[in-house]
């Protein structure tokens, strides 16, 4: 008895991956006809789809993507370059921004400048190779306008938690002077006259923005920015940068009594060192962080720290991509959430008699 196509399967197929042409063969059509089902099944009698959807079954049949976006000029992938995955500032923004392209059927490809410029620009190379749809940033240098050549190129790019020096980019962000001002404000306000600030490189513009913030509250306040402001800088904006920048605060001649870091991962670095040292917080130091990041609530001493719309700054930035990917003519828009002070056990009035330094 003569065995049809549909029956005997098709017989050129790699024990691979499947192709449309395999799934025609199994079905029994033509490979326009798998095509109508796969992009427009209104147009396929019901019958004929259901053959088509259970060869696809079957054959365990996944569609190629990198040809079909080819074919159509578009493409369903975003990039986005953050300063470092690690910090779970930046894992939550990744989510928003992930769950915001997932309703339009877009995947995310992440990946970390580690704030360093040549790796960004490379990561954006590779990035723009691949043919995403678009980019976003968190720029690990002030100098933006390298981007302007990415976005003559077709690529359209959004800066993340980054405000924009003009309106030529979108840009989603939160006010960084205001949130550093309200840190500052707060220990202030608590006696604190001999104050630490942990900082990163004043290239990164939040680690610039912060640093006014805490120098305008100081200002507010009268006090000499020279005698009560003692600032370090650390090149790893992680929990080890933090404990190396408060050896150097902890040798100071007039010590601290509190101290302010840029962000919550140094902040967790000062927490560690200062209990390594057998020093009570906020007895004997007050410390604030930045970012209000999940685990600042649950540290042994639950974490003062300026809270940040996290993954409400990942949907906006990829909201906004989305838009200026469908048309490039649309007005940019500038996204400046406002923080919020979250006032926790870390931070205390001054001590009466300051610290001996160690």
């Amino acid at each position: 008895m003569a065995t049809t196509a549909s029956q005997r399967g098709p017989s050129h197929a790699p024990p691979g991956r499947r192709s449309i042409r395999d799934v025609a063969e199994l079905a029994g059509v033509s490979v326009g006809t798998v095509s109508n089902v796969l992009n427009r099944p209104s147009l396929v009698a019901r019958e004929t789809r259901e053959k088509v959807e259970a060869a696809i079954a079957t054959l365990g049949f996944v569609r190629n993507g990198s040809a079909r976006q080819l074919r159509a000029g578009t493409s369903r992938t975003v990039g986005a370059i953050v300063l470092d995955i690690a910090n779970p500032f930046f894992t939550d923004v990744a989510r928003g921004i992930e769950d915001r392209l997932a309703e339009d059927d877009h995947i995310l490809i992440l990946a970390s400048s580690d704030e360093r410029v040549e790796k960004e620009r490379r990561y954006l190379r590779l990035l723009e190779e691949q043919g995403v749809c678009g980019v976003l940033i968190s720029p690990a240098e002030d100098d933006l306008h390298w981007l302007d050549q990415t976005r003559a190129r077709g690529t359209a790019v959004v800066l993340l938690d980054r405000t924009s020096p003009n309106d030529t980019m979108c840009s989603v962000a939160v006010d960084d002077v205001r949130g550093a001002e309200l840190a500052a404000t707060h220990l202030i306000e608590l006696g604190h006259r001999r104050i630490g600030f942990v900082n990163g490189p004043i290239k990164i513009r939040q680690c610039a923005d912060r640093r006014k913030g805490v120098r305008k509250a100081l200002r507010s306040a009268r006090l000499p920015i020279s005698e009560c402001l003692v600032e370090v800088t650390t090149a790893a904006l992680n929990a080890d940068g933090g404990e190396e920048a408060l050896r150097v605060l902890l040798d100071e001649p007039d010590p601290v009594t509190a101290i302010f870091c840029v962000n919550d991962l140094t902040a967790l670095g000062v927490l560690r060192g200062l209990r390594r040292r057998g020093l009570r917080i906020p007895d004997d130091m007050s410390v604030v962080g930045y970012d209000d990041v999940e685990f600042a609530a649950v540290l042994t001493t639950p974490l003062t720290s300026v809270r940040q719309p996290r993954y409400q700054i990942g949907r906006a930035a990829a909201e906004l991509l989305l838009a200026e990917a469908r048309r490039r003519d649309h007005e940019h828009q500038q996204v400046l959430f406002q923080p919020e002070l979250v006032v926790r056990d870390s931070s205390g009035p001054a001590p009466r008699t300051k610290r001996r330094s160690a």
